[in-house]
């Protein structure tokens, strides 16, 4: 780690994957969009961007749409304000969700009604009274999609059977008497173009641990952290504030002061082996773990 190579070097060989399933998923989803009435993609607050697939977006372009930018509970609520603010100059509805505790839940069910309202009263004109809106939910692994729809449908609400022009596959979850939601997998893209992307796919789990090169991701996020998170770096594991300042103004090269930093942190939380070494692997997954729990603090990794 103190070899003064470039800290994303070997990160970047593991991220241009698209394993087979996704390609299917991906067929699946634009398949299924002409069922539907209305798009709710479900974003991490800590990442909006970053976990927005760029694919579906474009192909969910044309459709109604509400951005859900969930776990709003672990990331910085001045950050939260601002994204919202964003989504909605972008011509979308937007709502924060906690789909642990239910926040902005009702709010979703409140802007589905309300984007169908128009359509809704046309339907009724022609006499169509009880169709209900149909909703598609999108998201890329990992952004707490399945716990979203359990809270939206009170995990134990009716799936509805199949109907005419739907495959066997498709299963329907009444939300309530005006609404069907349908669940899909989640899904990433072919290639992250952008490492900052990458890394935040990272950061939060959605690329998983074993395929990566964990002391790297650790680093690359306590690099971060340090430039826009320094207290909760400072607070959360005891941290002499004079001693990490004194660390990053040594005349080294920058990746080796990071190493020491986390070298001090893995020293503080007991990552000790043989020969009082500090445990690298285990050191960055104590920091990994704090990051995703929200143990370090309200945190987003995106800004507008």
């Amino acid at each position: 780690m103190a070899d003064g190579k470039n800290k994303n070097e070997s990160f970047k060989t593991n991220i241009n994957w698209f394993p087979g399933h996704m390609a299917k998923t991906k067929r699946q989803i634009s398949e299924d969009l002409k069922l539907v009435d209305v798009i709710v993609e479900i974003l991490d607050a800590r990442i909006p961007i970053s976990s927005q697939n760029p694919e579906i977006k474009t192909m969910t372009q044309n459709k109604k749409k509400i951005i859900v930018l969930n776990k709003c509970d672990l990331s910085d609520e001045k950050e939260n304000s601002k994204w919202l603010e964003y989504f909605i100059k972008q011509g979308n509805r937007a709502v924060l969700v906690n789909s642990s505790t239910g926040q902005g839940i009702n709010q979703v069910i409140k802007q589905i009604q309300l984007i169908m309202e128009e359509e809704t009263k046309k339907f009724l004109e022609k006499g169509r009274k009880g169709r209900k809106t149909r909703v598609m939910v999108v998201g890329i692994p990992n952004v707490g999609k399945s716990s979203f729809i359990n809270r939206i449908a009170n995990k134990n609400s009716a799936e509805v059977g199949n109907r005419p022009g739907i495959t066997k596959q498709k299963q329907w979850i009444r939300i309530n008497n005006e609404i069907e939601l349908m669940d899909t997998p989640g899904v990433l893209w072919p290639k992250f173009e952008n490492e900052e992307v990458a890394l935040n796919l990272a950061f939060t789990g959605t690329i998983k641990d074993d395929v990566l090169d964990i002391t790297e991701i650790a680093y690359n996020l306590i690099k971060y952290l340090l430039t826009n998170y320094q207290s909760n770096l400072i607070e959360r594991y005891s941290l002499n504030k004079e001693l990490i300042n004194e660390i990053l103004s040594r005349d080294l090269d920058e990746n080796e002061n990071i190493y020491e930093i986390m070298q001090v942190i893995g020293k503080k939380r007991g990552a000790i082996i043989s020969g009082g070494n500090v445990d690298d692997e285990k050191t960055s997954r104590i920091i990994l773990d704090d990051f995703r729990s929200g143990k370090l603090g309200k945190i987003t990794l995106d800004r507008v």
